[in-house]
């Protein structure tokens, strides 16, 4: 007997039929490429955290060194110098590089007493050594997130990496660009007596071509003003939970 493909019932079991089968294909692929998404979030960390410190693409200073380098050249430049900070106190664990920022800062969101970890890469380069602060905050659209490396006397940024998930395509989003991530490099992170005070973003900054670093400013991205507004926070806020520990080093 011929199926009657024109009633609403049949219409109604193909859509149901489609919608299982396709699920079913998804979920398969997801499975099946799980530990590949997860080779790639670690190859993007690993880049990121070197683009911080200055290690990039031998080619192009812009750009970040090659996947297939990233693990090798994360060895060799940062290794083991992996630390979990819970207030003034650091363990060294490779643990560290699991710690994902949101999560923490949602488990606080819902346990005002949880103790936040948050994980720290120390990185050393031509002798040099840059003590690499992971970060995340809110953008116009959605989340930006970034990477900042800071000298050993914890006063001037050395490096910085920013991205974003959904911010507008040439206003926001420039925050990946190289002219205003380099802004930041060498920029004081501490006023005139030596306190905490960050880095601000700065709409009509008197210095645009960022000659001043010692004005804890960098210029602002046109047509960006919340955005930049959010790297200000994220900036500020990221680096000064980690001050009471990076005091204990200092002495």
């Amino acid at each position: 007997m011929a199926i009657d493909t024109d009633k609403n019932s049949y219409t109604i079991l193909f859509a149901i039929a489609m919608v299982v089968v396709v699920g079913s294909l998804l979920a398969f692929t997801a499975s099946a490429l799980k530990k590949d998404i997860a080779a790639n979030k670690r190859t993007e960390k690993q880049q990121n955290i070197l683009f911080a410190m200055g290690v990039t693409d031998s080619e192009d200073p812009n750009e970040f060194v090659p996947a297939e380098q990233a693990e090798d050249l994360f060895k060799q430049y940062v290794g083991d110098k992996q630390y979990i900070v819970i207030g003034n106190t650091a363990q060294k664990t490779k643990e560290a590089f699991d710690i994902e920022v949101k999560k923490e800062s949602d488990k606080l969101k819902q346990d005002a007493n949880y103790e936040r970890k948050m994980p720290l890469f120390i990185g050393k380069k031509e002798g040099k050594e840059f003590y690499i602060v992971p970060m995340r905050g809110n953008g116009l659209w959605d989340a930006i997130w970034g990477y900042v490396s800071l000298d050993k006397d914890f006063k001037a940024i050395q490096g910085a990496f920013f991205d974003h998930k959904a911010e507008t395509p040439g206003l926001g989003a420039n925050i990946k660009e190289s002219y205003f991530r380099d802004d930041f490099i060498g920029e004081s992170i501490v006023d005139a007596s030596g306190s905490y005070k960050g880095i601000t973003v700065k709409k009509g900054n008197a210095d645009p071509k960022n000659n001043d670093k010692t004005d804890n400013e960098v210029d602002a991205l046109a047509g960006a003003t919340i955005t930049g507004d959010g790297v200000t926070a994220m900036v500020k806020k990221g680096v000064r939970m980690y001050m009471p520990y990076f005091e204990t080093l200092k002495k």
